[in-house]
């Protein structure tokens, strides 16, 4: 199971508000550690957590960085109806960001 992929203008487009809990993870295409965070994240996705997944490139990503202060990657980004209320730079473990997501319930 794959994480959906989303560009930040595809993003930005989305009607959040109201819609429930988000994760989107930040990433770059050359970081090892991003890879391995997608993965982790790939494992919590499949044991159907109540939050919708995303990813998405750092480099194209200019006013969610700006906005959102995203000083490193991985960086995951937890919503609660559209606005951001964690920002997660350590990973840690998969069953640290299984019960990350399943307190967003």
């Amino acid at each position: 199971m794959a994480i959906q992929e989303i560009q930040e203008a595809d993003w930005l487009k989305l009607n959040r508000i109201g819609n429930g809990n988000d994760a989107l993870l930040f990433s770059s295409p050359f970081c090892g550690t991003c890879k391995v965070a997608e993965r982790m994240l790939e494992i919590v996705d499949a044991a159907q957590v109540p939050v919708t997944l995303y990813k998405m490139n750092i480099n194209y990503s200019s006013k969610l960085r700006e906005a959102w202060k995203i000083s490193s990657v991985p960086c995951l980004v937890l919503l609660k109806n559209g606005e951001p209320f964690r920002f997660e730079y350590a990973m840690r473990s998969v069953d640290y960001l299984y019960k990350l997501m399943k307190s967003m319930e």
